[in-house]
């Protein structure tokens, strides 16, 4: 059985294009390979003083574990009472304070 070369084959200047590309590619990652790069970032005043407000909470508790302890027993003895009121106006001016920071 005989395989013949298919009629139409690719024109010599797209051969040597292909050519001329991967030779650059191996030139360019050889050099890319021998040069070293350094980058230096610098951060904004507003980064530290983003970081530095990160780290403080960090270190202070997320609650109270004495009033925490305080609304427990108080809960458990049957104490506990929730004012509604309260509640809905500390909601009402979360919400708000929530609106007027995106505008």
């Amino acid at each position: 059985m005989k395989i013949d070369k298919p009629g139409k084959s690719l024109p010599s200047s797209a051969v040597a294009e292909h050519s001329a590309r991967a030779n650059q590619s191996k030139a360019g990652t050889a050099s890319s390979s021998a040069q070293t790069t350094s980058t230096h970032v610098s951060l904004g005043s507003t980064a530290t003083q983003l970081q530095s407000m990160e780290s403080s909470m960090a270190n202070s508790p997320v609650a109270d574990p004495k009033k925490v302890a305080e609304i427990k027993q108080a809960i458990s003895e049957g104490r506990f009472q929730v004012n509604s009121g309260v509640v809905a106006d500390k909601l009402i001016e979360t919400v708000k304070e929530l609106i007027s920071s995106k505008g």
